[in-house]
């Protein structure tokens, strides 16, 4: 069930369920968030006007009641690629465990970034060269619930330069010394496998991987995620060098369709990773919200989140401070964005993601709490109660 077999197929959540009493419905990859109605979609490569385009060559909306009889009507590989997308869907994921850290993913965990960068979109510099600076801020980070700290020693903001693997090496390993002493969750923001090892030395193997490149950057990634066993982050981004958010190697230098194209490489992506070594349960999805992605790509990937579930994967996606934000707003500056921050927080957990990538971490913690209150309480059959 981890293997694609059909490209082109897409078993699509378009309805969401406050719980399973309200409408038959199911759970999203053991998540707290339930989904009603499903379209198949099925499309073919076309091309025409210079780039490759796809067309929809089938489509059936069917709820859970009728998905046997709906998912069987293509025939032939495309429903044994459907059937086997929902089954992934309906996938319950275990804990992550990094070092002697459990992370259950049975509600949404909140990753708290520490960015130890001289140019970071949102905070760089502000914690670079200032371990003082650092430890504080991870610690009230901790101290406010964060499941996991992300340390990142390079920007991937549109436009940054490349860092040289030894700056990043210096500025990362330090900031994993000072989170371990507090007992924290590790993980590790970057695509360089001479940076990962690092980490792993530096924290006797007691970290995750967050891949922005989904290991394309850098060919020792894979081996070394491997042999070390430890979690790893897939994120989608359509650059292969340098530059993250370069178009080019897409079809026409753009997408065709953003939703099924992001699914396509991360189905790719963690096909790739698997027959690597990589251990199924131990990888993330990402579908990289922001890098190399229009406004209205972003959109429409935050609105067919719950697609990405029958990947098979646990999904971690970030959306704290974005320019998207900005955009939809009043053109407001990264550190003012913690409202619109919030939003897109509850909209990842709605969705049932199960890790959620925050630079403001008590505030998306207290709405987490909220919303899962909310949840709970969706989840109690007040009908069957004695009157």
């Amino acid at each position: 069930m981890s293997e694609p077999v059909t490209d082109g197929v897409y078993v699509m959540p378009i309805a969401l369920a406050p719980s399973p009493q309200s409408e038959p419905a199911i759970r999203l990859g053991g998540s707290m968030a339930y989904a009603s109605r499903f379209a198949l979609v099925v499309r073919e490569p076309e091309n025409g006007r210079g780039k490759a385009r796809a067309r929809v060559t089938h489509r059936r909306v069917f709820g859970p009641e009728d998905a046997d009889a709906a998912l069987a009507e293509p025939g032939g590989s495309i429903t044994q690629e459907a059937q086997r997308q929902w089954a992934n869907m309906q996938r319950i994921h275990a804990p992550l465990q990094i070092g002697a850290h459990t992370i259950r993913l049975d509600q949404p965990q909140v990753m708290g970034v520490l960015n130890v960068t001289p140019d970071s979109f949102s905070d760089g510099g502000e914690f670079l060269d200032k371990p003082d600076a650092g430890r504080a801020h991870a610690a009230a980070m901790v101290e406010a619930g964060a499941a996991i700290i992300d340390i990142g020693g390079e920007s991937t903001r549109p436009g940054g330069a490349a860092t040289w693997e030894g700056d990043e090496i210096k500025r990362v390993v330090p900031a994993i010394e000072y989170v371990l002493e507090m007992g924290a969750a590790i993980s590790v923001d970057t695509r360089r496998a001479g940076v990962l090892e690092a980490a792993l030395n530096a924290s006797n193997g007691a970290v995750m991987a967050n891949d922005v490149s989904a290991m394309r950057y850098d060919p020792r990634m894979c081996d070394l995620v491997a042999n070390a066993g430890v979690p790893a982050a897939l994120m989608h981004a359509p650059g292969t060098g340098d530059d993250l958010h370069d178009k080019a190697a897409l079809s026409g230098g753009d997408y065709a369709d953003a939703v099924c194209d992001v699914f396509d490489m991360l189905k790719s992506a963690r096909a790739r990773a698997i027959a690597g070594g990589v251990r199924e349960d131990q990888i993330l999805l990402d579908p990289g919200i922001g890098f190399g992605k229009s406004l209205t790509d972003n959109l429409a990937l935050l609105n067919a989140l719950p697609v990405f579930h029958a990947l098979g994967s646990p999904l971690l996606v970030g959306v704290s401070r974005k320019r998207m934000i900005g955009a939809l707003s009043n053109e407001e500056p990264a550190h003012e964005r913690l409202g619109g921050s919030i939003a897109l927080a509850v909209r990842l957990m709605d969705a049932g993601v199960h890790v959620v990538r925050v630079h403001d971490v008590a505030e998306t913690v207290q709405a987490r709490n909220v919303w899962r209150g909310l949840r709970d309480a969706a989840l109690t059959d007040f009908s069957a109660l004695p009157a």
